[in-house]
């Protein structure tokens, strides 16, 4: 057992705590209070003392592609043209060794775990590359398993299948620390009979999935109106596309994938009525408010997902599209952004965001029972940040000091089920 105390403790489901303390027992969290009140309960539990810090729980990384680590910036040169970027990056991936691949997904969920990330949610087409540079690194994670370029019906049952295979063998590398899901790319990419398998398999064996949806305005044209950028591809190609003349998040109601309840990467697009349907049905959002600045798909209505009670979690997407993994400067750039739309009619607060990137990906990713919060019984995932720089002071709020000041150089430590596996150097 050992105690970890620290000027702030943040356990987000509750206020802050000055001169707080976490006390660890295992791969559990046992109490968290003063550090006056917990030392005299437990009295003969070792103290880590880190002093002018903050201690909350580990940032959860709800979108990534750990996968495409090694195009960091070889992309950048067509990031203006979406479908020129998808197709480069195909090319870029299969020029490639499954090597080299691997160790850059390993420096991708290394770069995580000092960035304070203690949990990531995943997205491969390779998936036991994303779930082995994970296991490598101590974090936990859902890596699922994301289909190929399939958007014809004609080839959805053998399609179904290929996907089946993968994922089984996936599935049976997962651990304790990190399970599996399915990924069916995105409404573009893959056919309606395909969403509809995947999304009954996902129902009847209980595994999560995650959708890219409403990220582009070019997805928004090709769903509702049949043109754009997509079909000349889809044309280019020989593509045969049925248009469902609605929005993706329509389309992907109306075809039952939404009763899966699946995480919805970005939902830029997204109208008042798409948000109706995803808090409906419980589906969640995976908010990437860097990634869709990037390759200006826009700025998705962050507060308004938040005020129609969807459960929102903060993601990097891959390296690729945003260049790093910081959970801070994530949600520093979630909440500026969100305040810089034209629509927007409030302002999110630091305090909400940090939630977001921690207990908001939680739940995103349905382990909000195991992690997320510094609470008694949950999980020991904690990320220890330091508050001694000079662009930090003088502190006047906790969170303020976190979200806008504060960044990935910044943590001291991280913690996955009680063990540390991040120390930085030189506190």
């Amino acid at each position: 057992m050992r105690i970890l105390t620290a000027k702030h403790v943040l356990p987000i489901t509750s206020d802050p705590i000055e001169d707080g303390a976490v006390v660890i027992d295992g791969s559990n969290i046992v109490a968290v209070g003063k550090t006056a009140d917990v030392s005299k309960q437990f009295p003969d539990a070792g103290t880590d003392d880190f002093s002018d810090a903050a201690i909350l729980p580990g940032f959860v990384n709800c979108h990534s592609h750990l996968e495409i680590t090694a195009m960091r910036g070889a992309l950048d040169d067509v990031e203006h043209d979406f479908m020129a970027w998808l197709i480069k990056l195909s090319r870029v991936r299969e020029s490639m060794s499954d090597d080299e691949i691997a160790e850059a997904a390993y420096i991708g969920a290394l770069e995580g775990a000092q960035a304070g990330v203690t949990c990531f949610g995943d997205i491969g087409r390779l998936g036991h590359i994303g779930l082995s540079g994970l296991k490598r690194a101590g974090l936990r994670g859902v890596v699922f398993q994301e289909t190929e370029f399939s958007p014809e019906n004609r080839t959805a049952d053998n399609d179904f299948k290929k996907l089946i295979g993968k994922f089984e063998r996936l599935a049976a590398e997962s651990t304790d620390l990190v399970c599996v899901g399915l990924s069916p790319h995105a409404p573009y990419t893959v056919s309606s009979r395909l969403f509809e398998s995947i999304a009954q398999f996902s129902i009847i064996e209980r595994f999560p999935l995650t959708i890219h949806a409403a990220e582009s305005l070019a997805e928004q044209e090709l769903l509702t109106d049949g043109g754009g950028e997509f079909v000349r591809v889809y044309e280019k190609y020989g593509v045969d596309w049925e248009n469902p003349n609605c929005t993706p998040i329509e389309y992907l109601n109306r075809l039952g994938v939404l009763a899966a309840r699946p995480l919805l990467a970005h939902c830029v697009t997204v109208s008042a009525r798409d948000l109706e349907i995803i808090s409906g049905t419980g589906s969640k959002i995976a908010h990437c408010p860097k990634s869709n600045a990037k390759f200006a798909h826009g700025a998705a209505p962050f507060e308004a997902m938040l005020d129609k009670g969807v459960k929102v979690g903060l993601g990097s997407d891959s390296v690729a599209s945003n260049n790093v993994c910081d959970l801070l400067e994530e949600a520093r750039f979630a909440a500026l952004i969100s305040r810089n739309r034209t629509e927007s009619r409030r302002f999110i607060s630091a305090q909400e965001v940090l939630r977001a990137a921690t207990l908001g990906g939680a739940e995103a990713l349905g382990l909000d029972d195991q992690i997320g919060s510094l609470e008694p019984g949950k999980q020991a995932d904690i990320a220890l940040i330091s508050l001694q720089r000079p662009a930090q002071r003088p502190l006047n709020d906790i969170h303020t000091a976190l979200v806008y000041s504060s960044n990935a150089r910044d943590v001291m430590a991280t913690f996955v089920g009680g063990k540390q596996i991040y120390k930085r150097a030189a506190y």
